[in-house]
């Protein structure tokens, strides 16, 4: 299994310190992680996209960009791309080139997106929110088998005998779709025989599996061969030596993390410790805990999906970079050898 992390660059305020770092450090910090998660050995690193002034990444592509030249190995990916909201030609080159720049790394994820920010932003109507995706995805897919592209649709000029350029270096760029819940988009991926990555945020991960099983159902009878058909996790992570110390260290933080992002959509909701602590139970998709408690969520989850990557997110709720440094070398040196030998059997 590959095991990697991601981030969407917020800008919450440290809950311990009230402290709000800038934009401009942020970034900073995230080609940073990038680089520790590529010296430790990990193998995806992965950036979200936001427009919103309490996100300080809404371009992944162009922070890719400098993530590559501070690494060596790691695979980079979009975490994702709003694919409703971009032009699918420009966001293919852009990524081509990016696979250019380093060297036959560049994936993308694309989804929906969790915000709407975008579609006024860039001209779009909500109400097109499936239409536009399910448009742009099969147009992404066109530009990845073709150099010259004749191609029409509803709400962007047709191409005719269109060059896209660069190409990539790899054969085709990976290309995943995200998941929150939605049977059709797992539907959606299953039959265009895209990867698949499941955003698992919480509750008991069984309630996923039927999605898997759909997806891959769907993938099979479209023609696609089981393995192209790939899934991916992502979850919340925090890992300290101890079960214990996982949990009390990282409270403050998921609290916070919950708290500004309840205020984005409207709503002044807080958890509480006990709400917390039914999260971070055992039996549930939260990450946290020691390297053993991660070790047996992740292989419990691959016990249900047989998935091919796990993608940790732990940077969130206004971590400091040297608290999450060590989250990534717990994750590196405990957890993924353990998994990928589990998982290789």
């Amino acid at each position: 299994m590959e095991i990697g992390i991601y981030t969407f660059g917020d800008l919450g305020p440290n809950p311990l310190t009230g402290k709000i770092i800038s934009a401009s450090q942020r970034l900073r910090e995230v080609i940073e992680l990038g680089k520790l998660a590529d010296e430790a050995g990990l193998d995806i690193f992965g950036v979200g996209e936001h427009h919103r002034l309490d996100y300080a990444i809404s371009s992944p592509v162009v922070v890719l960009s400098a993530v590559a030249q501070a690494t060596k190995r790691i695979k980079l990916t979009s975490a994702t791309t709003v694919l409703s909201t971009v032009d699918p030609v420009r966001l293919f080159e852009d990524f081509a080139t990016l696979d250019q720049i380093s060297n036959g790394r560049a994936e993308i994820i694309a989804g929906r997106g969790a915000f709407v920010e975008s579609f006024p932003l860039f001209g779009y109507d909500l109400h097109d929110y499936d239409a536009l995706f399910e448009e742009n995805i099969k147009l992404l897919q066109q530009l990845n088998r073709e150099e010259i592209v004749t191609w029409e649709g509803k709400f962007r000029p047709n191409l005719v005998n269109a060059m896209i350029s660069p190409r990539p270096v790899q054969e085709k760029l990976p290309i995943w779709v995200g998941v929150g819940g939605s049977t059709e988009s797992a539907v959606r991926a299953g039959s265009l025989g895209t990867g698949l990555v499941l955003a698992i945020l919480g509750g008991n991960p069984m309630h996923f599996k039927p999605l898997v099983d759909l997806y891959l159902r769907v993938g099979a009878d479209a023609g696609h061969s089981r393995d192209s058909l790939q899934v991916g996790v992502t979850g919340h992570t925090y890992i300290a030596k101890e079960t214990q110390q996982a949990k009390d260290e990282f409270y403050p933080y998921y609290s916070n993390y919950w708290s500004y992002l309840n205020k984005q959509r409207g709503t002044e909701t807080r958890m509480t410790r006990s709400d917390f602590e039914h999260m971070a139970s055992p039996e549930t998709a939260l990450f946290v805990g020691s390297p053993q408690q991660i070790i047996e969520k992740i292989l419990y989850q691959y016990e249900l999906f047989g998935h091919q990557r796990f993608i940790a997110q732990i940077d969130i709720g206004g971590q400091s970079i040297t608290e999450v440094a060590k989250g990534i070398e717990l994750l590196a040196t405990e957890v993924a050898p353990v998994v990928r030998r589990e998982t290789n059997k």
